[in-house]
């Protein structure tokens, strides 16, 4: 079942299954910002992508020298999390490792997931753990989906992505089974420094900013007016909607991780934006969600 929590701004849901976020509504006017995961388009809220970010080289990894499958993501986002704390604004939900995980990724975890509401922000916080007595090697990452502010199916437009940062911006794209290639992009903004946002924005797919080049990112109506912002100190951004879907939605990704690169067979600890914990050691962060109007 479902958990809600309320301030005087806004009221939020996650699920226990993936400890997912799926649902931001704005108190004062009822509206819903977060996609509301119609499969005609993408059957997902907001998951947390963990072990994994993105895809592996032919689903596959090595370590130790024994040969893992994962899929895109991995799979915490279909895990069904315990809820160990709840209060008038925060959720938090726990997953450990088990049987099933040991056999896709044979590190033992403790992962935590909250979320805690302050006015009009939404901080979402993550805690990885090492309970094992070997180095642990993950990623982890976001995938909220918000609806365009002034969705049109009519129309081509779809608003402005702004950043903290208006020059210098390039990004990757996704080439190959899931996988990035090396060419770097310019990232082109309009004479305000924003990215504009059409139905063939993501025609070839994500767009991957890599080496902390961005820390904000504000989605803005068409007439240029805040819409939300996503803040965050990871160091891989994605900016995403389907390709060739004209979906009603944008994701807004911070990554502590990403996608192989194409070909890519060497150790799983050698991958791109791999984090590690020693024994013991615990990884916190979080990224806020803060909703305009």
């Amino acid at each position: 079942m479902k958990k809600t929590v309320s301030n005087n701004s806004l009221t939020i849901q996650v699920s226990p299954h993936g400890a997912e976020l799926s649902s931001i509504v704005a108190n004062a006017t009822g509206k819903e910002y977060l996609w509301q995961a119609d499969p005609t388009f993408w059957k997902r809220h907001s998951p947390v992508l963990f072990p994994i970010v993105g895809s592996l080289w032919n689903n596959e990894y090595r370590h130790n020298g024994k040969t893992y499958k994962l899929s895109q993501h991995g799979f915490a986002r279909d895990q069904e999390f315990k809820l160990i704390k709840e209060t008038d604004t925060e959720l938090r939900f726990q997953l450990q490792d088990n049987e099933n995980t040991l056999q896709l990724y044979p590190f033992p975890f403790c992962l935590e997931i909250g979320y805690k509401l302050a006015g009009n922000q939404i901080e979402v916080l993550w805690t990885v753990k090492n309970t094992g007595n070997e180095e642990l090697h993950f990623q982890i990452g976001a995938h909220p989906a918000f609806y365009y502010p002034d969705y049109d199916k009519d129309s081509s437009s779809r608003g402005f992505f702004a950043f903290d940062r208006h020059e210098g911006l390039s990004y990757k794209l996704i080439q190959e089974k899931g996988c990035i290639g090396d060419k770097e992009y310019p990232l082109s903004l309009d004479k305000e420094g924003l990215l504009p946002l059409d139905i063939h924005t993501f025609d070839k797919d994500a767009l991957v900013l890599e080496n902390s080049q961005v820390k904000r990112v504000d989605l803005l109506k068409q007439d240029g007016g805040s819409y939300l912002t996503v803040y965050f100190t990871a160091p891989v951004a994605g900016l995403w909607s389907p390709p060739s879907k004209d979906a009603p939605f944008v994701c807004i990704e911070p990554w502590y991780g990403r996608c192989d690169r194409v070909n890519y067979t060497g150790e799983y600890k050698d991958r791109d934006w791999i984090q590690h914990l020693q024994p013991g050691e615990t990884f916190d962060t979080s990224y806020i969600i803060e909703i305009h109007g």
